[in-house]
């Protein structure tokens, strides 16, 4: 299914978005890495989450954070950015969309945790690719079952193995390391997405 380019508003702010309307039912959020280091909707792991999300029937939006390519604002280290979680994940919810699912790659993984930890959070499950856990202080105590897969490279250098595996066990998540793989999955796009859809296909009605 093709995307299309929507506009979603959020307060005074208008969030610039690609919309792909496969499934009523499952509707994927997906959250692009830093916005003030070149993240965007069009990144080469945000791309890959989309095109795999979408093969499983899954209806997708990425979307640009506010100050990112066609979204309005400014960069907010996550304050303003968790508002526009919410205001993607209420745009689904008018379409009809009755489950929405989280995959957060990245600086949008630090963000949808902040969305994740709250008792009322929209989502059913949430994947996380690459959390940044030597960047940014995530509030994992918070976050014990409510992240259902991490996958992250063994040479991520934001996300250190010895780090995410006693955070995976702390907050009962399974975790996937790729070989090989760094924080931006140059040359390991294929097995992340082989990782990823396995995963969508084994755990879509549990």
């Amino acid at each position: 299914m093709a995307e299309e380019k929507i506009y979603i508003k959020n307060g005074s702010l208008i969030i610039e978005g690609l919309l792909s309307k496969t499934s009523k039912e499952n509707g994927v959020v997906i959250c692009h890495p830093h916005s003030l280091m070149g993240g965007s909707m069009h990144n080469n792991v945000v791309e890959r989450l989309q095109e795999t999300y979408a093969a499983a029937n899954y209806s997708t939006l990425r979307f640009n954070f506010r100050g990112v390519g066609g979204s309005a604002g400014f960069y907010d280290e996550g304050r303003g950015e968790k508002e526009d979680i919410y205001a993607v994940c209420e745009y689904l919810e008018r379409m009809g969309i009755k489950k929405l699912f989280l995959a957060g790659y990245s600086f949008g993984a630090w963000v949808g945790s902040k969305v994740l930890e709250e008792n009322n959070n929209p989502f059913v499950k949430s994947v996380f690719v690459s959390p940044p856990v030597e960047y940014f202080n995530f509030n994992w105590n918070n976050l014990t079952n409510k992240i259902n897969y991490i996958i992250c490279g063994d040479c991520d250098r934001f996300c250190s193995i010895n780090i995410i595996r006693k955070i995976a066990q702390k907050i009962n998540s399974p975790l996937e390391l790729i070989r090989g793989a760094d924080h931006f999955y140059m040359g390991k796009e294929k097995e992340l997405v082989r990782i990823l859809g396995k995963y969508i296909i084994e755990h879509r009605d549990k």
